[in-house]
């Protein structure tokens, strides 16, 4: 199982949507295919790449093909996000510490500015 293959399989609304079908439980590839106005072909090129990313396995029962859904990539890409969500909120929030402190030391240059002004203005 590759996290690219994952990400690539739920790219598609089609393969998301027989996913999130297959979540309520096993169906008949016939079955799944049924709500589309696609060729069955057309459903089982979606399905295979549902198979190669480890997130559908299929069992055979005579000429019928049942499909279940198998979590485990979508739990390994909502990990992989989860540690890329932290780890990014990490760095902006030390990028918007460092640019508040550079905006600070800017307003307080400008404040020792106008205040060195009007000392100026003030002299004899």
């Amino acid at each position: 199982m590759d996290l690219d293959d994952t990400l690539i399989a739920l790219a598609d609304e089609t393969r998301r949507s027989i996913l999130q079908r297959l979540s309520a439980g096993n169906a008949r590839v016939t079955d799944i295919a049924a709500p589309y106005d696609i060729s069955l072909n057309s459903v089982s090129k979606h399905i295979r790449i549902l198979e190669r990313a480890g997130l559908v396995r299929r069992r055979v029962a005579g000429r019928d093909h049942f499909l279940s859904l198998e979590p485990g990539p979508l739990d390994a890409a909502a990990a992989w996000m989860a540690r890329e969500r932290a780890a990014w909120t990490v760095r902006l929030d030390r990028l918007e510490a460092a640019l508040r402190a550079e905006d600070a030391i800017e307003a307080a240059k400008k404040s020792s500015r106008n205040v060195n002004h009007a000392k100026q203005r003030k002299k004899p």
